[in-house]
């Protein structure tokens, strides 16, 4: 089992690293890529030094599964190489995730539709992953009709570059200039750029992707994406509107019975989910749940997640590890 990660020096290619090995992913030769700048830099796996090298480098190893993690530019032009010689190519960028003939895959809500003929998979937007974790169950059950969503989003989304810039600013330094204002002590309603309908990029991806995700363009998603000065961990707070009534009792007990959630929502003893306890786990915490009294067949609640591992490199290898199981790689 050849598994090269494209965009190894990367904040989700470290995170990929890192689960690999706790999952303990079947790796017999391991292949980190980078761009050319970071060839010949040294990464460890299992505690065993590897050398960046070319993406020609990896091709000529013949991996079987590639992660890709290296901006969309660069999965267009590789991913489809990669797959040509007959490579899994698992890809975290939104390079892919609306063509009609790539899967879009959460492994817990749709993970049964890939088939033995998908050689590129897209990795889903990591706030529309932590949201439809949650969605989904709700939807079998009750049928959703509307989302609203808000998010809180850590400034690790935007990879090293953000983290540098929140840290500069906190020691009173000019930021990197990678966010149009500054970030520290701020919130910035903006992420990704602007579209001609007023919504940013990140927004209309957590509408689209959803839907697609989920199997049903019925489903209406309207959101707001907010960039916070948190290191690691989405927020969101999401109004969702049924076409069948519920009871909150039931729902908590159909989320926490959910694969990959977990509920913490105990207001007695101000328990809700917060970034600080979702960093460095792969679960979906649920909580604030409550009927909005504003309107009928309508809950609110709060959904936070690790960015970097289930929003991104997790659910790539949960990826991966279905691939494997089938057999489709060997």
């Amino acid at each position: 089992m050849k598994v090269a990660i494209v965009g190894a020096t990367g904040l989700v290619g470290n995170a990929m690293l890192k689960i690999l090995e706790e999952r303990n992913f079947k790796v017999t030769e391991f292949i980190p890529v980078a761009s050319e700048k970071s060839i010949g830099k040294s990464v460890f796996y299992k505690n065993v030094e590897y050398k960046v090298v070319s993406a020609q480098a990896a091709l000529n190893k013949h991996p079987d599964i590639a992660l890709f993690s290296a901006g969309g530019a660069t999965s267009l032009q590789l991913a489809p190489l990669f797959s040509q010689i007959g490579c899994r190519v698992i890809d975290n960028s939104s390079a892919w995730r609306m063509q009609e003939d790539i899967k879009l895959i959460v492994p817990e809500v749709n993970g049964e539709t890939l088939s033995q003929n998908d050689f590129i998979i897209a990795n889903p937007n990591c706030s529309t992953i932590q949201m439809v974790m949650v969605l989904n169950p709700l939807h079998k059950k009750y049928g959703i009709k509307r989302v609203v969503v808000s998010t809180y989003q850590a400034v690790s989304g935007t990879g090293n570059k953000g983290i540098d810039a929140l840290m500069q600013e906190r020691k009173g330094q000019t930021g990197t200039g990678v966010y149009p204002h500054k970030i520290d002590l701020n919130v910035i309603p903006h992420i990704d750029s602007f579209l001609e309908n007023g919504y940013t990029k990140e927004e209309m991806k957590m509408s689209n992707e959803t839907c697609k995700i989920m199997g049903d363009t019925n489903i209406k998603v309207s959101a707001t994406t907010v960039r916070v000065p948190v290191i690691y961990g989405h927020s969101e707070s999401v109004n969702i509107e049924f076409y069948n009534d519920f009871v909150e009792a039931d729902i908590r007990v159909l989320l926490n019975n959910s694969a990959g959630v977990q509920v913490v929502d105990n207001i007695a003893t101000n328990e809700y989910p917060m970034p600080e306890i979702a960093a460095g786990k792969d679960t979906v915490f649920v909580g604030r749940i409550r009927r909005d009294y504003s309107q009928p067949k309508t809950l609110n609640c709060w959904i936070v997640a690790d960015n970097l591992r289930k929003g991104a490199a997790t659910n790539a290898i949960q990826i991966a590890e279905i691939v494997y199981a089938k057999g489709w790689v060997k």
